[in-house]
């Protein structure tokens, strides 16, 4: 397990994933990447996560599941959600369990960035979009 702090970034889309962890890296953050909810689990990195930032929907465990799976292990990461497949109810589920944004695919650096801010911050308030902000 690794001692430095990281932005952990769980997808499946290897080009979002890719384009995420640059962002982060070129702002100075630490970043993991991980092609699966299993794969992010299995790495041991959870204790050493500032953030994560999980799609909704992938093969095997989907972003709610990992979610879920933190919070019964007792971990409470805050959680950035981001999907291409945006759907009301699972909007509530995640945001209702603690994640600090809920961003619709494709979304705009800036309100990642924001997101991500508040996430560090510790604040509680909510970053939701459905539109490219550009």
């Amino acid at each position: 397990m690794s001692s430095e702090p990281k932005i952990s970034i769980v997808d499946d889309d290897l080009f979002v994933r890719q384009a995420t962890g640059n962002l982060l890296e070129s702002l100075g953050f630490g970043v993991a990447t991980f092609a699966s909810a299993e794969a992010f689990l299995e790495s041991g990195l959870a204790d050493d996560t500032l953030c994560l930032i999980a799609d909704v929907q992938m093969p095997g465990l989907t972003g709610l599941d990992l979610q879920q799976r933190l919070i019964e292990g007792g971990k409470r990461l805050p959680i950035i959600f981001i999907t291409a497949f945006s759907t009301e109810s699972a909007r509530k589920q995640a945001l209702e369990a603690g994640a600090i944004g809920f961003l619709s695919k494709p979304f705009g650096d800036d309100c990642l960035i924001e997101c991500l801010n508040r996430a560090l911050r510790g604040r509680c308030q909510i970053c939701s979009n459905s539109a490219v902000i550009g």
